[in-house]
């Protein structure tokens, strides 16, 4: 079956929104990037009314792919999705991927979702809520023993989980996706 409504969820630094970018790409589906339903400008996050409000509407077409992991929608997306993608890598993979990404977008000053732009010194704070670290370490072991229980749960027995332990695997499956999709499906 094909695969039309995706969520990729992982751990901070997995890559949740490049792969769901490339996902949607290639299967010519809608990309719905969370963070920037999220993130007002400032660095302010939307109230959960008006978070809720932007995730079904951006879900409520037939076919995308979602990147992220926020709670307060899961229970809008999934029972929607057909497939999640888990990237479950390495938390020394994840540190390093974390590290380039921020020190990329501190130093070309990337505009990020609503004008809003990555400092790199206050990630180095790592006992601070504003530190991608501290947000690493916090939700790495969490995030490795909640997913499954959550899959394991009657309300997910629709979904296909595909569990991707690190890069290499990725690109493989992503590769096996393009080659199998049939012509006359996007």
């Amino acid at each position: 079956m094909a695969q039309r409504r995706l969520v990729v969820v992982g751990t901070t630094g997995a890559g949740k929104s490049t792969l769901a970018k490339r996902l949607s790409e290639t299967l010519g589906l809608n990309f719905v990037e969370l963070d920037a339903l999220y993130w007002e400008p400032g660095w302010r996050a939307a109230s959960v009314a008006d978070f809720r409000a932007r995730v079904v509407e951006a879900t409520a077409g037939d076919d995308w792919v979602v990147a992220g992991n926020y709670r307060q929608v899961r229970d809008i997306i999934w029972p929607l999705a057909d497939t999640v993608v888990w990237l479950d890598y390495s938390l020394p993979l994840l540190f390093a991927r974390l590290t380039r990404r921020t020190l990329r977008r501190a130093i070309t000053r990337e505009v990020l979702w609503n004008g809003n732009r990555e400092d790199f010194w206050p990630h180095l704070k790592l006992w601070s809520e504003e530190s991608l670290y501290h947000w690493l370490f916090k939700t790495y072991r969490q995030r490795r023993r909640e997913l499954p229980i959550l899959f394991s749960r009657p309300e997910c027995a629709h979904l296909t989980v595909i569990r991707l332990a690190s890069p290499r695997g990725t690109e493989d499956w992503l590769a096996r996706m393009v080659a199998t999709r049939r012509p006359g499906l996007p």
